[in-house]
C-alpha cells in the first residue's frame, strides 16, 4: 500500500494536532446543549473516532452510508442513502462530521434530507475541505484544513474500498487509479 503513495500532506501526528484543535473548538461550541454527532460512512469513521475522544462535553452518535462515487474518483452527482440513522433528531443539535467536502453534491443532499427531521440546529464538520473542485455552494462550520484538488487517501478515505487503514493522508499516484 505504502508504495500506492506518494507525497504524504498530513503525517498522523499533524492529523492528531487537527482534531485536538477542533475538538476543543467544538467542545466550547456545544457546551450545555444536546449533542449528536452523525459519521457519514464509512469515509468520516476514524476521523468521527478521534474526534468524539476530544470533545470533552455529553454527545451521543449515529450513521448514516451515503454513496455518490461507486468505485471511481469522482461524483456520480446521485446520492443514495444506503444506511439511514437509528435515532430522532427532532430538537436535537446536530454535527454532521465528514471526512472531505468536495463537490458539495453529497452533503447538500444530506444536509436537507437532515433539516427535514426537525433538529434544533444542524452544523458541518470536516476535516479535509477541497474547494477547487465545489459545484454546490456549502461550506463546513468546522474545517481541519484545506487541501489541494489531489486524489488523496488514508486515515478514512480511501480508493476502491482500499487505503482507508493508511495511518497518514498522502496523494494517491495517478497510475493507480488511472489503470
Amino acid at each position: 500500500m505504502n508504495e500506492d503513495v506518494g507525497e504524504i500532506l498530513f503525517s498522523a501526528e499533524q492529523i492528531a494536532g487537527i482534531v485536538e484543535r477542533m475538538g476543543k473548538q467544538i467542545s466550547k461550541d456545544y457546551q450545555g446543549k444536546d449533542l449528536i454527532m452523525i459519521s457519514v460512512l464509512k469515509g468520516s469513521l476514524i476521523f468521527m473516532a478521534d474526534l468524539m475522544r476530544s470533545i470533552d462535553v455529553p454527545c451521543s452518535i449515529d450513521f448514516l452510508s451515503v454513496t455518490s462515487y461507486g468505485s471511481g474518483t469522482s461524483t456520480t452527482g446521485e446520492v443514495r442513502i444506503l444506511k439511514d440513522l437509528d435515532i430522532s433528531l427532532e430538537g436535537k443539535d446536530v454535527l454532521v462530521v465528514e471526512d472531505i467536502l468536495d463537490s458539495g453534491m453529497t452533503l447538500s443532499f444530506l444536509l436537507k434530507s437532515l433539516k427535514a427531521r426537525y433538529p434544533k440546529s444542524i452544523k458541518l464538520c470536516t476535516l479535509l475541505d477541497k474547494p477547487e473542485r465545489r459545484r454546490v455552494n456549502i461550506t463546513a462550520d468546522y474545517i481541519g484544513v484545506q487541501v489541494p484538488d489531489m486524489f488523496i487517501v488514508g486515515y478514512g478515505l480511501d480508493y476502491a474500498e482500499k487505503y482507508r487503514n493508511l495511518p497518514y493522508i498522502a496523494v494517491l499516484k495517478p497510475e493507480i487509479y488511472s489503470e
